[in-house]
């Protein structure tokens, strides 16, 4: 691709987003390698195949079920066939642009614009990141309906009624029973808040993983471990403050997901420019503008986003967190009694409610 000029210097959007999309994001590769955080091939065939539709359905064949009968030479041999389950999955859309002035460049002796602003921007794609993988778990965590408010009850452990209602050395393993029972082993990663994070430091049950940068200075991360599951530490996490029943107290309410291996499928669709740089020369003694744009999918396993109240080809934070739009994937029969819905043990996200 030629390069884009600008300002007699040359930008070369490949070049830069080789280098943004390149220095080290120290949270999401974390999370990667805990398995929370899967490819799905299949979201990215059809993205591309539908030329980059914003929205697609996916087909998920259901488990065999049925009982065997007696092999006894005199008993007929039923034959069943296996259902299939729709999966919605919506593509999430984010821009943004960044401006720097001439004169901020002359003003502090010429600091590097283009290594500056790709540090910065993986750290905001980061960011945005985040903030989309904690907006689809409020929302599925928001779902109503009969199947959809077991699967939320379920996958809700709230310890705000136990003694003092903080974690303690066993919450999250009987977290991860009460969902998915048997299936609990597949749990590997926990996000919460700094808050809760402490008080698991103060009981000793959380030790920070530890970064040495390419000066050899080492740091403390925000993540860590708990019973061997990777700690992802976000203030981002919901908080509430809320009146005992008695209306004479308030205390605070903190919310800490779980997820377990390919809880979350995760893909980056592109964009056709994912970084472009305009330039003002008028603008205060002259400016240059750079553009960001993504694409990328968060699909829960096992549970489809449906549409129902989105305005636009991508979905706000604000609509990926509202419960209307996310349900457990069924055969899709239109009268809801004939549907038959996931089993809700083979979805490894679950939540702890605690007030630290």
């Amino acid at each position: 691709m030629a390069n884009t000029k600008f300002d007699a210097k040359s930008f070369n959007a490949e070049a830069f987003s080789y280098m943004a999309d390149h220095v080290p994001n120290l949270v999401m590769n974390e999370i990667r390698k805990s398995k929370a955080l899967g490819r799905n091939p299949v979201i990215s065939e059809l993205s591309s195949s539908q030329d980059g539709t914003g929205y697609a359905r996916i087909a998920m064949p259901g488990p065999l079920d049925g009982e065997a009968v007696n092999y006894d030479g005199q008993t007929d041999i039923p034959a069943t066939s296996t259902n299939t389950y729709e999966q919605g999955v919506v593509v999430v859309g984010r821009a943004k642009a960044w401006t720097e002035k001439d004169f901020s460049f002359d003003i502090t002796g010429g600091i590097d614009f283009m290594q500056n602003i790709a540090n910065q921007v993986a750290e905001y794609k980061n960011t945005l990141d985040q903030n989309s993988l904690l907006a689809v778990l409020e929302g599925i965590f928001s779902m109503s309906g009969e199947q959809n408010e077991e699967f939320v009850e379920k996958h809700t452990h709230d310890i705000t009624e136990e003694g003092g209602g903080a974690m303690t050395p066993v919450t999250l393993n009987t977290a991860a029973n009460k969902a998915c029972g048997a299936n609990k082993k597949k749990f590997t990663l926990v996000f919460m808040h700094s808050d809760v994070a402490t008080g698991l430091e103060n009981l000793d049950l959380l030790e920070h993983l530890k970064y040495t940068d390419a000066e050899g200075i080492t740091r403390d991360l925000d993540l860590g471990t708990w019973n061997g599951k990777l700690v992802v530490i976000d203030d981002n996490l919901p908080v509430k403050e809320i009146l005992t029943s008695g209306g004479d107290e308030v205390y605070t309410q903190y919310t800490t997901y779980v997820l377990g291996d390919g809880a979350i499928s995760f893909e980056d669709l592109g964009a056709k420019r994912a970084y472009e740089m305009d330039r003002n020369p008028a603008k205060n003694g002259g400016e240059d503008t750079l553009y960001m744009r993504q694409r990328k999918v968060f699909a829960p396993y096992g549970i489809s986003y449906e549409k129902l109240n989105q305005a636009s080809l991508s979905p706000t934070e604000g609509e990926l967190a509202d419960g209307e739009n996310w349900t457990l994937v069924h055969t899709g029969e239109a009268n809801e009694t004939e549907r038959t819905y996931i089993n809700h043990k083979a979805i490894p996200i679950a939540r702890i409610i605690s007030k630290g």
